[in-house]
């Protein structure tokens, strides 16, 4: 209790501030010119996103190049962290081995669910990512509820339940390549038409048979998408190796 009671003090504090300052702030009663630019230009206008989602339109429009490098920072972190468990073709192998005592992952009780939520996720995340230039999401949010799913399938089956059905280590990555070779070719395509980097409108078409898809927003968040699922079910899959597994893949005894 006692670890508890600075916790609750600040909590407290924040709280009071919040109540304190809230009913003394003016309240917004015009729209800022800022915002009212990003508004119209991230729909209406002939060179917009034609994105009702201002947001997705500013990140992959306006912060075009900003955000490619926020990306690229994550994707330094994964590669980082692959790296650092980077095993050789033998030791991919021996991690690939059932241990003996291996009883085969949860009950059949949560098995059974699992399948059910996996399902759901699949196509929530899919909705996330390819409805992210209409509502709130994108790529990065939906790959990332993407990467729950073979998350579930470890913790109820085991990481060699995805790896006997053909998603292991190495086709985790390749989707990741695939997804950040489709980001790169999207923001170089503009420079063939004599537009800018990651340009949108209007080299990208803003509808296809009459749906809108916002110009090249909706290749970033499907890109975006495959890259983070892929690359963060690649880590998960190294880190559920077992121990046991590892140290005698690292040479070090109990």
């Amino acid at each position: 209790m006692k670890k508890l009671i600075p916790l609750i003090v600040i909590l407290l504090t924040i709280f009071g501030l919040a109540h304190y300052i809230a009913p003394k702030l003016p309240p917004q009663t015009e729209l800022r010119p800022l915002g009212e630019f990003y508004l119209k230009n991230s729909y209406f206008g002939e060179y917009s996103a034609k994105s009702p989602e201002v947001v997705t339109s500013i990140l992959w429009d306006y912060r075009g190049v900003d955000t490619f490098f926020e990306t690229s920072v994550f994707f330094l972190a994964i590669i980082g962290s692959l790296t650092v468990f980077r095993l050789n073709k033998k030791e991919e192998r021996l991690a690939k081995q059932k241990p003996k005592e291996f009883t085969g992952g949860l009950t059949l009780v949560v098995k059974s669910v699992t399948k059910i939520i996996v399902v759901m996720i699949l196509a929530v995340s899919a909705s996330i990512a390819l409805h992210g230039h209409l509502t709130p999401g994108g790529g990065f949010q939906g790959g990332s509820a993407l990467a729950v799913a073979p998350l579930l399938i470890i913790a109820a089956y085991s990481k060699y339940a995805l790896e006997e059905h053909g998603l292991d280590k190495t086709r985790a990555l390749i989707l990741r390549s695939i997804g950040l070779l489709g980001i790169a070719l999207v923001a170089l395509v503009p420079l063939l038409t004599g537009g800018f980097i990651m340009q949108n409108q209007p080299i990208f078409p803003a509808e296809i048979k009459g749906q809108l898809v916002s110009g090249s927003l909706i290749y970033y968040n499907l890109f975006e998408f495959l890259a983070v699922g892929g690359g963060f079910t690649a880590v998960f899959l190294l880190l559920a190796i077992p121990e046991k597994v590892f140290k005698e893949i690292l040479g070090v005894g109990e």
